[in-house]
């Protein structure tokens, strides 16, 4: 069983997005000017306002089992027991919205944000996602700086990055590392997984804190880390950036989240799918193994033994991927899928619903 840890304790949007405009990345420093030594420092110096600790005082004595600490971790005392802390990121600061991670505040009766200039602001949760883990707090909006957004649909395994927090609750931390992987689904620790991985170094109270490349864009949210010991730092999660906005503007727009229903049943292929829908060669993509009467799939035309090869323009590599990608659907949107039937591309467009609604005929 994989042990994995919490490290808890693009062009301009809408008003209502949460997130100010990436007009320029900070600038790479490539040397100190007076020394000639090279330095991330001034990058740092110009991000690191919008990165915030985050602690809250919850409902109950168990807080800090959120943090995930390792089995031999020795037990909290009882007055650190009603705390746990984490971080997060400023990413409107017209608005006071600060983007960190859903366990983080998910059982807080107070909030504070801890910012970099030593201000305490009280926090007021605005939204939650326990099935992505992402969460959006109000600070008041008063001298604050907000983090440049980049695009995680643009980052690459190699690609140098830094994770920015609170771990342990010392004050702001940075560590340094690579890409080392992208699209991670099967950690298991969410609902809907897409995970950026990295080596740069992550620890309890990093949760909710910033993934940033070298120009200072922010490109994921720090989330968890598996594999650590005293020798070895792990590797690190981070939900990429881009699926954090498309959360965090649904939520912003709702106040809630409302994920839609299709209505199909699916998994990646097997030989005896594949010889139960009498499909000719074995595929890659999932296989629709059930579709619900009445749902949209239904109503749309898809039907079982479908393979789904792409969903919105974009190929579908898996069971873990489409589902989620399916979970960034919001109820009113439209889902257009092509699926292999008959050994022909056929392209389906259905309307997602609401999943009360959506029910069998």
């Amino acid at each position: 069983m994989k042990h994995i840890l919490r490290a808890s304790t693009l062009a301009l949007t809408l008003a209502t997005s949460g997130f100010v405009a990436a007009h320029a990345s900070v600038p790479l420093p490539v040397a100190q000017q007076a020394s000639g030594i090279p330095t991330l420092a001034p990058v740092l110096k110009k991000i690191t306002p919008a990165v915030v600790g985050i602690s809250i005082k919850s409902r109950g004595p168990d807080s800090n089992a959120q943090q995930r600490r390792p089995r031999d971790a020795k037990p909290a005392a009882v007055d650190q027991q009603a705390r746990a802390a984490g971080s997060g990121v400023i990413t409107d600061a017209r608005q006071g919205l600060v983007i960190t991670n859903n366990h983080v505040i998910e059982h807080a009766e107070e909030i504070t944000v801890r910012l970099a200039d030593g201000r305490e602001l009280a926090g007021k949760l605005v939204a939650g996602d326990p099935d992505t883990d992402i969460a959006v707090i109000k600070i008041p909006a008063e001298n604050l700086t907000a983090i440049p957004i980049g695009d995680s649909d643009q980052i690459e395994v190699g690609d140098f990055v830094l994770a920015i927090g609170n771990p342990f609750q010392i004050g702001q931390t940075v560590t340094s590392g690579i890409v080392s992987g992208l699209n991670r689904t099967n950690v298991g620790i969410e609902q809907y997984e897409d995970f950026i991985q990295t080596d740069a170094a992550l620890y309890p109270g990093h949760s909710g804190g910033a993934l940033v490349n070298l120009g200072g864009d922010l490109i994921g949210i720090n989330t968890a880390f598996m594999g650590a010991s005293n020798s070895n730092p792990g590797i690190g999660f981070a939900i990429p950036i881009n699926m954090v906005r498309a959360v965090v503007d649904h939520m912003l727009e709702t106040g809630d989240v409302r994920r839609g229903k299709l209505g199909i049943t699916f998994d990646d292929p097997t030989p005896a799918l594949v010889r139960e829908f009498k499909l000719t060669t074995t595929p890659t993509a999932p296989i629709i193994t059930k579709v619900d009467p009445g749902s949209p799939a239904d109503l749309a035309g898809l039907k079982a033994g479908d393979v789904v090869t792409d969903l919105a323009g974009t190929p579908v590599r898996g069971t873990s991927q489409l589902r989620s990608r399916l979970g960034l659907l919001w109820v009113g949107d439209a889902a257009e899928l092509t699926v292999m039937r008959n050994g022909k591309p056929t392209v389906i467009r259905a309307t997602i619903t609401d999943p009360q609604r959506a029910r069998a005929k």
